[in-house]
């Protein structure tokens, strides 16, 4: 018997790859189903038709055709749950065998209980869906929902169409997984603006595949507020709806159409048992990826770390502050078995067994069943996988914390304890490895400005890829921007409205170049001072360029005159910071030093730049840092005309000092090799001028024609036609 059982636990493993063999390579069974066009067309070509007409212009049409592309494609992951579900019980007797007979017999009757599953699903998945809708969609179509953009053209479609209730909806449903995209946070602002447009009319629709996130916030805004009870429950309806979403998906890998080996390029697989294998594992990697999958917020580029587990430590707080000791040791017990040697859990079980007294029956509470089954899975499903890296060269990364360490092979892990110690001799000799700039610039190329000189470089600033530049402004420029930004500057950031967005100790003036172009239309600013303001930009753009070396164009993404004023009589025994120590383009994490390229971040940013205008205050330094966020490794002390340059990643943490006496202005620049991400307030700002008839002088790049595109399906439409899709930028910020 204990033969057979290992032999099941293969065969089980096994299972779904043979199933996937016979479902999905064999011709689809659609004999004596509804006729062929009531079938499930292909969503992904849905989708291409419906992007190609809307570049044609054909707005009913895209509409239409991108709807069904959406509505279809939840039709289809119905559709395969559903076989799923009914087709479960196929084989039953083949299955039964397994355990109660011996010999070569056993080989036979397995294949026959996986074959009949397969013949199930392929029947009833043939009844809804064509034959070609069965096949699997590229990775781009993969992105492409995974990111919402068919709402992205939807908005646009709908507000054509003027069915702005629709359109306000779509925009909605993308700024929800899209929250840096600043062109659609204006949209959605003007929507609200419009007649006939409520508030309800922005809804998610993909609302329904996050709910785990909708009950995790409540429950925390709940337990913020110590309401206990209704806390209680929301956990438990985000546990539940959190692992019944981590189960859909996971059926999802299993019903859905798979690559074989040869299609992945893998030559050396040949045999029938390692195409199985490989297969094998790659469906068992699918569910384990499961996890991220779930535990990623909309908008967000990586997962929420022990998601599950952290949502079980919740509950047992809240139903021991609610009074419900039991239901607590019961969930704490379940957080123990993936953490049964944490202390403070084990200190909190033993503050149970006391408060509960000489209650025995509530001592003994077991786990919860779901979490018993949901680990045993994980586990089962890892040590295959391992054994996978270990055996089959086969590559696998582990999206849990949790995983015990004797899941992993000695072999494997006695190539990551070497891997730890040789980090750990570095570390203890003091060869910290240099940090290294992928940005592709490299300091030290030519100033193409008469006049400007190189005041400090990366020696002298103790890091890479800075520099201060002196000369750039005469004294009589500055004096023109900096009484531009007082007739003209709003009060607040310029953009957002956040009158002290880093301190209360300051108030804050901001001025877009597209408000200054604006006011100088309505003569209530210089037409000149505006153009200085714009060319400004155009000037630091050409010497930074130069001097970065850059291989690639450079372009624009923001220009803003910031004037940071310090709060009279608001300055006693101040410690803050006129602006906290950040990275441009990562979200900078001190306590680990790493920087996570995700929303909110400015991702798109390359190189950052301010331009000095005055020095008649006291504070408002640049300086730079470790990532540490503490440690100072250069100071830059403002001055009319001095620039600042470096690259917007993670060597570069800055921030500023407080400004405790006096105003400070100075001009943010932020530069991008992504022509798509180029500043549009520019451009609007030219049109302006145009219309009244006055010239600008553009770049070579900026004379390129056309909007760049947001990445898209692989729509086949012309270049010239891709232009007429814009892609905004990301949000501002301010140095």
């Amino acid at each position: 018997m204990a033969l057979q059982s290992g032999r099941l636990a293969v065969y089980v493993a096994f299972n779904y790859v043979i199933l996937a063999l016979f479902s999905f390579t064999s011709t689809a069974w659609a004999r004596g189903s509804p006729n062929v066009m009531s079938l499930l067309q292909p969503y992904d070509f849905l989708y291409y038709s419906g992007v190609r007409a809307y570049f044609s212009g054909e707005w009913g049409k895209a509409a239409e055709l991108l709807e069904k592309s959406v509505v279809t494609r939840e039709s289809l992951f119905r559709v395969r749950r559903q076989c799923h579900d009914d087709c479960m019980a196929a084989g039953t007797e083949a299955l039964k065998k397994l355990d109660s007979e011996h010999g070569t017999m056993w080989d036979l009757w397995a294949l026959d209980w996986v074959q009949q599953k397969a013949e199930c699903l392929r029947f009833c998945i043939g009844r809804s869906v064509t034959h070609v809708g069965q096949l699997p969609v590229s990775a781009d179509i993969e992105y492409e929902f995974g990111t919402r953009n068919p709402y992205n053209f939807l908005q646009v479609t709908y507000y054509k169409l003027e069915k702005l209730q629709r359109a306000a909806s779509a925009a909605h449903t993308y700024f929800v997984a899209n929250p840096s995209h600043l062109e659609m946070r204006n949209n959605i602002e003007k929507y609200r603006r419009m007649e006939g447009v409520t508030e309800e009319d922005f809804q998610d629709r993909e609302s329904h595949n996050e709910k785990h996130w909708v009950l995790y916030d409540a429950a925390l805004q709940l337990e913020a507020n110590s309401e206990w009870k209704q806390a209680v429950e929301k956990w438990k309806a985000c546990v539940n709806e959190t692992l019944r979403q981590t189960e859909e998906c996971r059926v999802q890998c299993e019903v859905a159409s798979q690559r074989l080996p040869e299609d992945r390029g893998v030559d050396s697989v040949d045999g029938v048992f390692e195409k199985a294998a490989a297969l094998s594992l790659s469906l068992l990697s699918c569910r384990q990826s499961c996890v991220t999958q779930v535990a990623t917020r909309p908008g967000r580029i990586s997962a929420q770390e022990d998601f599950l587990p952290t949502q079980l430590e919740h509950l047992h707080i809240a139903q021991f502050k609610a009074g419900d000791i039991s239901g607590a040791l019961q969930m704490l017990r379940s957080l123990l078995l993936f953490y049964p040697s944490d202390k403070d859990s084990l200190d909190n079980l033993q503050l149970y067994h006391e408060t509960l007294g000489g209650d025995t029956e509530s001592q003994s509470t077991q786990p919860a069943q779901e979490i018993v089954r949901y680990i045993n899975h994980s586990l089962q499903e890892k040590k295959l996988l391992y054994f996978g890296m270990e055996n089959l060269d086969i590559t696998f990364t582990d999206p849990d914390l949790w995983t015990p360490e004797d899941v992993v092979p000695e072999s494997l892990r006695e190539i990551w304890r070497a891997e730890k110690e040789k980090m750990n001799e570095k570390m203890k000799v003091g060869e910290q490895q240099e940090e290294v700039d992928d940005s592709g610039f490299f300091a030290g190329g030519p100033v193409p400005r008469v006049g400007v000189t190189i005041t400090m470089d990366d020696e002298m600033l103790n890091g890479t890829n800075r520099v201060v530049l002196d000369g750039v402004m005469t004294e009589k420029e500055c004096d023109r921007i900096l009484q531009l930004a007082s007739v003209a500057g709003s009060l607040g950031d310029g953009y957002r409205g956040r009158r002290s967005p880093h301190t209360p100790h300051e108030t804050f003036e901001g001025l877009t170049v597209l408000r200054a172009v604006k006011l100088a239309q309505e003569s209530l600013v210089n037409q000149s001072d505006a153009k200085l303001l714009h060319e400004l930009g155009e000037r630091v753009r050409t010497v930074l360029h130069s001097y970065f070396r850059s291989p690639s164009g450079l372009f624009i993404t923001f220009t803003h005159l910031v004037c940071r004023t310090a709060v009279t009589d608001d300055q006693k025994g101040r410690l803050d910071l006129s602006h906290p120590v950040h990275v441009d383009n990562c979200l900078l994490e001190p306590e680990t030093k790493q920087c996570w390229k995700e929303p909110p971040a400015f991702t798109h940013r390359d190189l950052s730049a301010i331009l000095y205008l005055n020095d008649d205050f006291d504070g408002g330094e640049l300086f730079f840092t470790n990532r540490d966020a503490k440690t100072v490794t250069a100071r830059v002390k403002p001055s009319c005309g001095r620039l600042v340059g470096f690259s917007s990643g993670p060597v570069n943490p800055h921030g500023v000092t407080a400004v405790t006496r006096g105003r400070r202005c100075a001009l943010a620049l932020w530069f991008t090799k992504e022509k798509l991400y180029r500043d549009r307030e520019r451009e609007e700002a030219e049109a302006v001028w145009a219309a009244d008839g006055h010239s600008v002088v553009k770049t070579d790049e900026e004379k390129e024609g056309g909007a760049t595109s947001s990445r898209n399906a692989r729509s086949q439409v012309t270049k010239e036609k891709k232009r007429e899709r814009g892609r905004v930028t990301g949000g501002k910020d301010e140095l």
